[in-house]
């Protein structure tokens, strides 16, 4: 048994996300949005980098075992980020024209850094 229950998952997963969040921004990034959900998904944080919308997934895993926390974006995660992402553009007109990205922060508990993955796909 691997002692993480939901309710331990959910506070480390929220911990890493606050961690993501201030290390974008202390990279000049602005916050727009956090946990944006929809039917399609959640987007943990929105941010804008220039004249970028960026749309972050934040990553956090315990260990590097099954391909650490990058390696848990499988192609299935990466089609519900963006349909995810086009449902928040149709509902947010004013950024409806801007150029967006997807980044990846990955967090890990053996690793105190943070892995910043610039558009990530």
């Amino acid at each position: 048994m691997s002692g993480y229950t939901p309710r331990r998952r959910h506070k480390h997963g929220a911990q890493a996300e606050r961690k993501a969040e201030m290390f974008l921004c202390s990279q000049g990034l602005q916050l727009v949005g956090r946990n944006y959900n929809c039917r399609f998904g959640e987007i943990d944080l929105v941010m804008r980098d220039h004249r970028y919308l960026v749309f972050v997934e934040v990553r956090f895993r315990s260990s590097n075992q099954f391909g650490g926390a990058l390696g848990s974006i499988g192609k299935h995660k990466q089609g519900r980020l963006i349909r995810t992402a086009q449902h928040y553009l149709a509902f947010e007109e004013r950024n409806s024209n801007t150029p967006c990205r997807f980044d990846v922060i990955a967090v890990s508990a053996s690793h105190s850094a943070i892995k910043w993955v610039k558009n990530a796909f």
